[in-house]
């Protein structure tokens, strides 16, 4: 993976502009260690950070290809997964290649079809493409939207970058959040609306979309959508076509010429994915596979079992590690490391995040990169294959509201009355869900329940999942750490969009359509294993800390959180003994000790980003 950077500008001589276009590529080092490169021409300045996946010598960016009287110059972030087929259609079309890498595959695809060519993709990416001759800037941004892309708009420019803080190294850009910035924090925090910035007019490309810039102006064009039509296969068919589906993601994804690992929590999703992989590294004749897990000091010992977290993994990744023979390597945080890693992830997201449950996976991806430089992964399979209890429960089901964001009550008593009137939160909340749900592909003649399933997972899918993957991808690649998602493979997330919820959930058990897929791969009981989420700190010793940092935040009358917070509501919580709330405020993991640290991270993020508001 990498990071890629840029500016447009019809009315300034960027040639004169290196310095600014070195600032912002550098603020993306730790996505691309390995390397650097900028290209500058008067209207157009690209810069890009490489992390050394394939072809160390023919990758690098930006790349420059001559065809004809226009020079074309790619910046890009990602993997292609289906490069070698790509690479045989453009040479039976009569295009040489000096390099393997997949780089050169994607220019060459633009180069023959355009815009059309994010069509004929299959991986994970976010890219930049300036034609010299025609005077156009192309960018687009994978279907699901594992890689990341911003963009800014102002006057007769364009900027763009992988990450907010590109942007925001730009002299002209700066830090302000109006009343909807806000609100995109303090009500649907740590989530975001899709293609929100939340800084003053940043956008983010949304997944499936492209953008054409130019003379004429900006143009956004969707590529990609999920079509709903019936679904004729029967159950073992079904069951069949999954795992050939999620057989062939993950060998395609199992591409490096680095070492590859597998994150492996003992859970359905992350044992599928390992047992594939290892049947891949048996049959290449690969040394064995190297497995990762990530627990915390003392969990053993203050570990609670409840309604979202029925047990602890360390158990289960260690049967299915032993069963498969894997390699593995257990990770454990201590509390204060993990207290530290709050301002880190916030530094790595440039936003308030998932709190601990974000910095710990910093403080595991960072022990990770010392012996891998990709790793699979297992999200997205709640969302496509229904996980969550919420997909379940027919109370939340059927709430008119995101099922993650059920407790709003709790955050807005701890706003300020000013801020309350500011962004009005309830009626916040239920436009952008409103929004959302009138973006649903419909399937005519759905019974009510199947449609409002079919709402179900299209909120899922194009917001809770988005917040997972941009966790994933800000915190591992924080560390220069790839990684990549399997279950996101748009060919699997098309054909399970359709599967009926009855089938999903065949079996009597979430995600049985999955475990059917996957018997005789598994154990029988990690493939009845029930799902439990990311694991999270259960050390008192954490809320405690989190409780002092809150406290002294409230005890400071320069502190930037206090005019947007009820100091009393908020102080009378950290007075409280205990957990405050078992009930989760977000997610699944979120309950007391993550608010007092997500608030400490909306103070952390004020101050040293300097963001300017007004209530």
């Amino acid at each position: 993976m990498c990071g890629i950077t840029g500016w447009i500008d019809w009315d300034c001589n960027l040639i004169q502009q290196k310095d600014v276009l070195e600032r912002m590529t550098s603020t993306l080092a730790h996505r691309g260690p390995d390397a650097s490169g900028i290209w500058l021409s008067q209207q157009a300045a690209l810069g890009h950070r490489r992390l050394i996946v394939v072809d160390p010598a023919g990758g690098k960016q930006p790349m420059i290809r001559q065809q004809g009287n226009n020079t074309y110059v790619l910046t890009y972030n990602g993997e292609l997964y289906n490069t070698p087929e790509l690479r045989r259609e453009l040479e039976q079309r009569g295009h040489l290649f000096q390099s393997h890498s997949d780089t050169e595959v994607l220019l060459v695809a633009f180069i023959e079809w355009g815009a059309a060519c994010v069509e004929q993709l299959n991986g994970i990416f976010a890219f930049a493409i300036w034609s010299a001759t025609e005077q156009k800037l192309f960018m687009a941004r994978d279907r699901l939207g594992v890689k990341p892309l911003f963009y800014k708009q102002q006057g007769p420019a364009l900027l763009f970058g992988s990450e907010l803080k590109a942007l925001l190294a730009h002299p002209s850009v700066k830090p302000k959040v109006s009343a909807e910035g806000l609100a995109e924090i303090f009500v649907l925090g740590p989530s975001r609306t899709p293609g929100h910035g939340v800084f003053d007019n940043i956008h983010e490309l949304k997944p499936g979309h492209c953008l054409l810039y130019d003379h004429n102006g900006l143009r956004l064009q969707r590529y990609w959508n999920l079509v709903s039509h019936p679904h004729t296969d029967n159950l073992n068919i079904t069951s069949n076509k999954i795992k050939t589906l999620l057989k062939d993601a993950v060998d395609r994804q199992l591409v490096a010429d680095v070492p590859v690992c597998t994150l492996l929590s003992g859970g359905l999703d992350s044992s599928a994915l390992t047992a594939l992989a290892v049947e891949n590294f048996r049959a290449s004749g690969t040394a064995p596979l190297h497995t990762y897990s990530v627990d915390y000091l003392d969990n053993d010992r203050y570990f609670k079992s409840g309604e979202f977290q029925p047990n602890s993994d360390a158990p289960w990744a260690q049967r299915v590690s032993k069963h498969l023979k894997t390699h593995h390597h257990y990770i454990t945080i201590d509390t204060p490391q993990l207290v530290n890693a709050l301002t880190t992830a916030v530094h790595a997201r440039d936003l308030p995040c998932m709190a601990d449950v974000d910095a710990s996976l910093y403080l595991f991806s960072r022990e990770i990169k010392k012996n891998a430089t990709v790793a699979l992964s297992g999200e997205c399979a709640d969302e496509i294959f229904g996980g969550y209890p919420w997909f379940h429960n027919q109370e939340t089901l059927n709430a008119t509201t995101f099922p993650w964001l059920r407790d709003i009550q709790t955050r807005t008593s701890l706003l300020s009355t000013d801020l309350l009137k500011l962004i009005k939160p309830q009626e916040y909340l239920q436009q952008r869900y409103l929004e959302t749900l009138a973006e649903v592909p419909k399937l005519s003649g759905e019974s009510l329940a199947a449609c409002r399933q079919r709402e179900m997972f299209y909120l899922n899918m194009t917001w809770f999942m988005s917040t997972l993957l941009e966790r994933k991808d800000r915190m591992s690649m924080y560390t220069g750490l790839e990684v990549r998602v399997p279950f996101c493979d748009h060919r699997l997330v098309e054909y399970a969009w359709n599967i009926p919820w009855e089938m999903k959930s065949c079996d009597h058990q979430e995600k049985g359509i999955l475990r059917r897929a996957l018997a005789g791969l598994l154990p029988d009981e990690v493939l009845k294993r029930r799902k439990s989420p990311y694991p999270k700190t259960h050390n008192p010793n954490y809320l405690a800390a989190v409780k002092k940092q809150l406290t002294q935040i409230l005890d400071d009358p320069n502190a930037p959180l206090l005019p947007l917070i009820n100091v009393p509501a908020v102080r009378s919580l950290t007075q409280l003994e205990g957990d405050t709330f078992n009930r989760p405020w977000f997610g699944q993991l979120m309950t007391g000790p993550q608010l007092f640290a997500y608030l400490c991270q909306v103070n952390i993020w004020l101050k040293e980003y300097q963001v300017d508001f007004e209530i």
